[in-house]
């Protein structure tokens, strides 16, 4: 049975990638900090692991993978927006926030996942980019500096697994209806949307690559999102 571990699992694209997978017949660690909602997950599936941590607390993330055993794949999925505003407005303190969960936390999981599938001989780790990974949003310079940082870690990733049959992947996603999106879309409500189940599928592509492919970069979203000609 293959395994995956997903941070950011108790929502959104994360809670969607998870239960696709489940059905798909795979073992599923899932990690966030809403325990609560990760046992329920866990309740109504026989190959679901709950493994309750923030992906900011190294110690504890350690813990969940050591609990969980064997890796195949990660899906490096937890983050956050942030405030959305010029950067002359933005607190300092919200700037560390964001750049801890979006950066730091996404570093720890890829740094335990690495060292596991080294040992192991192989893996696969996908990142959770997105578009802002490539332009941004008005007024989401959090946001938009840490995924611009994710492509960064992917391309590094990828170079540095070669010797160890370790693939990276990134995924950037595009106004999937998840928390987050509904957020911006309360103050725009004309936006465009794709359902979450297009992003888990798209995910689940990924990781079911054969050893010797990968998907480098995937680029999933609402077909008339204002992403292509932005200007």
């Amino acid at each position: 049975m293959k395994s995956i571990i997903i941070t950011g699992a108790s929502s959104g694209i994360g809670r969607a990638t998870a239960e696709l997978f489940l059905r798909e017949g795979w073992r599923v660690g899932l990690i966030a900090r809403r325990a609560a909602m990760l046992e329920e997950m866990a309740a109504l599936h026989d190959h679901a692991v709950a493994l309750p941590a923030d992906v900011t607390d190294a110690a504890a993330m350690a813990s969940a993978f050591d609990a969980f055993g064997h890796i195949d794949v990660l899906f490096n999925n937890a983050g956050m927006f942030g405030p959305s505003a010029t950067i002359d407005e933005i607190a300092l303190e919200d700037w560390a926030q964001v750049l801890s969960v979006n950066v730091t936390g996404m570093f720890i999981a890829a740094q335990l996942a690495f060292a596991r599938m080294r040992t192991q001989g192989g893996g696969r780790i996908i990142n959770n980019g997105s578009l802002s990974a490539h332009v941004p949003r008005p007024g989401s310079v959090c946001y938009t500096t840490t995924k611009h940082a994710i492509t960064g870690l992917t391309r590094t990733l990828s170079l540095d697994g070669r010797a160890h049959n370790i693939a990276c992947g990134q995924i950037d996603i595009g106004n999937a209806e998840s928390a987050i999106v509904a957020a911006l879309k309360d103050s725009n409500p004309d936006m465009e949307t794709m359902d979450v189940s297009n992003a888990a599928a798209s995910v689940l592509h990924m990781a079911g690559m054969p050893v010797g492919a990968n998907v480098q970069f995937l680029t999933v979203m609402a077909t008339n999102m204002p992403y292509i000609g932005r200007g």
